[in-house]
C-alpha cells in the first residue's frame, strides 16, 4: 500500500499524516490519500462498533477513542408506494451520525498529543466532539449559533465543554471559530480529514448489513456534505477492492430554504432563509466541489425540500415509531421526490439515512407537534 498522507484534492499537494493539521498551507481543505479497501475477511466481527472496520482506517489513527458508535439498526419500512430501509444513525452514543467521524478524529488527535480543541457547530457536531473529547481527556470549547436547540447546547455542557453562543447565523459562528483556531487546535467536523475517515465506515456497515453487497441507492441529507463524502470514500474503496461491482446512487436532499449544494448541482442561484432543519443551515460548504463530484460520480441526484414537506416527514416518521429530528427527516421527505423521478425503483434496494434523534431538538419537535416545550 502506498504511503498515507494528507492530500489537497484540488492541487494534489501532500502533507505527512504524522503532523496534526486540519487544512493545507494555502487554506484549502484536505483529504487522506486513497485507501485500498478491505475484504469481508478483514472485518473484526467480534468488535461491536465501527472499529470492526479498523483495517480500512489509516494506521496513524492510533488507539480507539470509542463508545460503541456505529452498528446502528437498518429497519425496513413501507413509505408511500414502496419499501425502503431506514438506517437509524441516532443509535450512536450522542444521538447522531456525527459520532462516526468524531470517534476516528479524536482517536487521531489524542494519539498526536492534542490536549485542547475548538469546534463550531449548530448542535450535533458540537455535542459529539464534547463527548469524545471528554472520553479522551481533551478540553473542548464549542461555538454554536445563538439559535441552536437548547437540548444540544445542554448536552455539550453536560460533557464538560465550554460552550459559547455566537450572535448571528451558522456562517458567523464558523468565522469566529477560524479566528479562535489561531490559539487552539481546530477539531472541525467540516474541515478535518479524519472526520471523513470515520463517516466512511457508514458505507462499510451498509455493505455488511446487506450481506456484503452495496445498496442500489442511498438517500441522505446534506449540510456541509460529510455523509456524502464518507459514503463516496467507503464505497469507492470497496469498489477498488473488488468487493462491490458498482457505486450506489447518492440521492441527496437539502431544505429549500438553504440549498447551496442543490443550486450548484443544478447551476442556478439560490436564496437563503431560516429552516427548521437547523443542522443543514450552511450557506458556504467548505468542500462543495468534492461533494458535487461525489454525487455525480455515483450517477446520483439532488432535491430541495420545502419546509412543509420536512414537517410532514417528521410526523410520518413518528407515526411508524421513528422519532427523527427535522434535519434528519429531510431525507425521508425526499423519498417521494426521487421516486417520482425514477431514481428510486421498486426492484432495487434503497437505504435512507436518518442522521439524528428528535430528542436532540425538543423545541423544534414541539413546534412540529404543536406541543408546549419548556
Amino acid at each position: 500500500m502506498a504511503e498515507q498522507m494528507y492530500v489537497d484534492p484540488r492541487s494534489g499537494r501532500g502533507y505527512p499524516l504524522e503532523v496534526a493539521r486540519w487544512r493545507g498551507d494555502d487554506g484549502a481543505p484536505l483529504m487522506v490519500s486513497a485507501m485500498p479497501g478491505i475484504s469481508r475477511e478483514q472485518v473484526l466481527s467480534e468488535v461491536r462498533s465501527l472499529w470492526r472496520y479498523r483495517a480500512a482506517l489509516p494506521e496513524v489513527v492510533g488507539a480507539a477513542v470509542s463508545m460503541g458508535e456505529g452498528c446502528t439498526p437498518l429497519v425496513s419500512q413501507r413509505w408511500g408506494s414502496g419499501e425502503v430501509r431506514f438506517k437509524l444513525e441516532w443509535f450512536s452514543s450522542t444521538g447522531s451520525f456525527k459520532d462516526r467521524g468524531t470517534s476516528v478524529m479524536m482517536s487521531y488527535l489524542a494519539g498526536q498529543g492534542i490536549t485542547e480543541v475548538i469546534e463550531d457547530s449548530s448542535g450535533n457536531g458540537g455535542s459529539s466532539v464534547s463527548a469524545y473529547a471528554a472520553r479522551a481527556g481533551i478540553r473542548a470549547r464549542i461555538l454554536a449559533p445563538e439559535g441552536t436547540s437548547p437540548a444540544k447546547v445542554l448536552q455539550s455542557r453536560a460533557y464538560g465543554a465550554e460552550v459559547s453562543l455566537v450572535p448571528g447565523d451558522r456562517e458567523a459562528t464558523s468565522a469566529r471559530a477560524l479566528v479562535e483556531s489561531a490559539h487552539t487546535y481546530y477539531a472541525s467536523h467540516n474541515w478535518h480529514p479524519f472526520f471523513l475517515q470515520g463517516t466512511k465506515t457508514l458505507a462499510y456497515e451498509l455493505w455488511e448489513d446487506l450481506g456484503f453487497r452495496a445498496p442500489d441507492a442511498v438517500v441522505t441529507v446534506a449540510g456541509a456534505g460529510s455523509i456524502v463524502l464518507g459514503l463516496d470514500l467507503g464505497f469507492s474503496e470497496l469498489l477498488a477492492a473488488g468487493q462491490i461491482s458498482r457505486l450506489p446512487r447518492l440521492l441527496v436532499a437539502q431544505p429549500e430554504a438553504c440549498a447551496p449544494i442543490v443550486g450548484a448541482f443544478a447551476d442556478r442561484p439560490v436564496s437563503f432563509a431560516p429552516t427548521i432543519a437547523e443542522g443543514t443551515a450552511i450557506q458556504k460548504p467548505i468542500r462543495l466541489p468534492e461533494v458535487l463530484a461525489a454525487i455525480r460520480r455515483s450517477g446520483g441526484d439532488m432535491a430541495a425540500i420545502p419546509e412543509a414537506d420536512i414537517v410532514d416527514a417528521v410526523r410520518r416518521l413518528a407515526a411508524v415509531g421513528l422519532y427523527a429530528e427535522p434535519t434528519s427527516a429531510t431525507a425521508a421527505a425526499a423519498i417521494d421526490v426521487f421516486r417520482a423521478r425514477g431514481e428510486i425503483r421498486p426492484d432495487e434496494t434503497t437505504v435512507v439515512v436518518l442522521t439524528g434523534s428528535g430528542l436532540k431538538a425538543t423545541t423544534r419537535m414541539g413546534e412540529v407537534f404543536d406541543a408546549f416545550v419548556d
